[in-house]
Formats: C-alpha cells, sequence, structure tokens
C-alpha cells in the first residue's frame, strides 16, 4: 500500500536550479514519502498542505489519501518557500 509520487512541473523546475547534491538529498527524502508520509512531514498552518524537511529546504506537498498520492507542489529554500 504505497503512495504514488507525483512531481509537479513547477517542482520538478525549481529542483533543476538547485545544487545538484542538494537536489539529490531532497529526491531521496522524497522517495521516502511512499510507505508513510505521516511519520516525517508536518501540516501547515492554515493550509491543507504539508511541509518536508531537508536541512535548509522544504518541500511543500499534497497528501491524497483516498487515492494514495503525493503530489510535490514545491521546493525551495526555507526562506522563499512560504512567499505567496
Amino acid at each position: 500500500m504505497a503512495f504514488e509520487i507525483i512531481w509537479s512541473e513547477p517542482a520538478i523546475r525549481q529542483l533543476r536550479k538547485l545544487d545538484r547534491s542538494v537536489a539529490r538529498r531532497i529526491f531521496d527524502k522524497v522517495g521516502e514519502l511512499s510507505e508513510n508520509p505521516h511519520r516525517i512531514v508536518q501540516k501547515l498552518v492554515n493550509s491543507p498542505y504539508h511541509r518536508l524537511r531537508v536541512g535548509d529546504y522544504r518541500v511543500i506537498l499534497d497528501i491524497q489519501r483516498e487515492v494514495l498520492r503525493i503530489l510535490i507542489l514545491k521546493v525551495g529554500h526555507r526562506k522563499s518557500i512560504y512567499d505567496r
């Protein structure tokens, strides 16, 4: 009963802009979500989304329990990820 992980186009672009070693760490950490995402993510306040912390970087994601899918929405540095 693993979750399917889907990367949005903006998230893929943001990941590609990052340093290769940072991008690899983020990609590997996101891969760990497929088994039990709620173990390592936190729900964002006043938002339907969750965040995953990887060092100074954050991954904003939507956990769709009904269809066992995790949609990766944004990837970025913690300073700028929450800007609207």
